[in-house]
């Protein structure tokens, strides 16, 4: 993949590789960013669900993350060449993950709460931090984390079944998305700054993702055109679920082992869970509260280090 992506562009002179402000950051905290807009922006869409059918919400979601995207990182720079290299297929198979995640994690919690979507969408990720878990700490690490997330959300499958389908069927989606995102993150060094970047690549698949998403979302986004409040909310909901969170996802991928961001993604139904309670007054229990700490001790103990 690496070679496949060096061969994207010419080489312009070399750059500097002194490190950036980004890069003296804790990919942590990349992490934290993301995991906060990631269920932020759904919340409030669901409130936008009022006001515009699920999947035109999902609609403008992608669309505006597309948009804002392109105008940012000028994909079209290189995307020519993409198209003679087998690495476009990569971008393309990531644009239509993320526009099937998208819309089935929208019809999912307009039929269940954010934190049980949040709960069973952590289930795909499970897989991919046991496959790299090389470690008792990180074993240890794993099972807590585990556990912790099942005490936040006790998940039964009685009431709104088309809403768990829709939800173990993202929960799918989540997965490929973190297998595709991290080797995108990963297929140039960092401090090149004569390649595209894995944010540029990001750029090409959420085009991709924004025409995947068209045929069957854009009929239901029309109301928003004719209603200047709905679709400045449409962006605002694309900027905080899609911009800000895939962003930082592709920072904290390039600087983290998979298994390593597999597990921190163990905190996005804590998120989930307090985002539910402060925006859509969905109140955790004291059981969920003890699967907070649980997953918080088990993400601190868990180690880089000997995957």
């Amino acid at each position: 993949m690496s070679q496949q992506v060096q061969a994207l562009g010419p080489s312009p002179p070399a750059v500097s590789t002194a490190p950036s402000r980004l890069d003296r950051l804790s990919p942590q905290w990349f992490f934290l960013i993301s995991a906060v807009f990631h269920y932020l922006g759904p919340s409030l869409a669901v409130l936008l669900f009022a006001c515009i059918e699920v999947l035109g919400v999902a609609w403008l979601r992608i669309a505006s993350a597309a948009v804002i995207f392109a105008a940012w990182r000028r994909p079209w720079r290189f995307s020519w060449r993409l198209c003679r290299q087998p690495s476009w297929r990569l971008l393309l198979a990531l644009g239509v993950v993320l526009a099937a995640m998208n819309s089935l994690f929208y019809l999912a919690v307009d039929r269940l709460p954010l934190s049980t979507v949040g709960a069973i969408e952590f289930l795909g990720t499970v897989i991919l931090a046991a496959a790299g878990t090389r470690t008792r700490r990180n074993a240890a690490a794993l099972a807590l984390t585990t556990a912790g997330v099942a005490a936040i959300t006790a998940i039964r499958i009685t009431g709104h079944p088309l809403g768990f389908v829709f939800a173990f069927c993202n929960c799918v989606l989540f997965m490929l998305y973190v297998i595709l995102g991290h080797r995108i993150a990963c297929s140039r060094d960092p401090h090149d700054g004569t390649l595209p970047s894995g944010i540029d690549l990001l750029a090409v698949s959420m085009l991709f993702a924004a025409l995947a998403a068209t045929p069957v979302g854009l009929g239901q986004a029309l109301p928003a055109f004719t209603h200047p409040g709905w679709l400045l909310a449409g962006v605002g909901v694309g900027v905080c679920s899609s911009v800000i969170p895939y962003v930082t996802d592709q920072l904290a991928m390039a600087r983290l082992p998979r298994a390593t961001f597999a597990l921190m993604l163990a905190l996005l139904p804590v998120f989930a869970t307090i985002i539910g309670a402060i925006v859509l007054r969905q109140l955790p229990t004291a059981q969920d509260i003890a699967g907070i700490v649980m997953v918080t001790i088990g993400v601190a103990i868990h180690s880089e280090r000997n995957q």
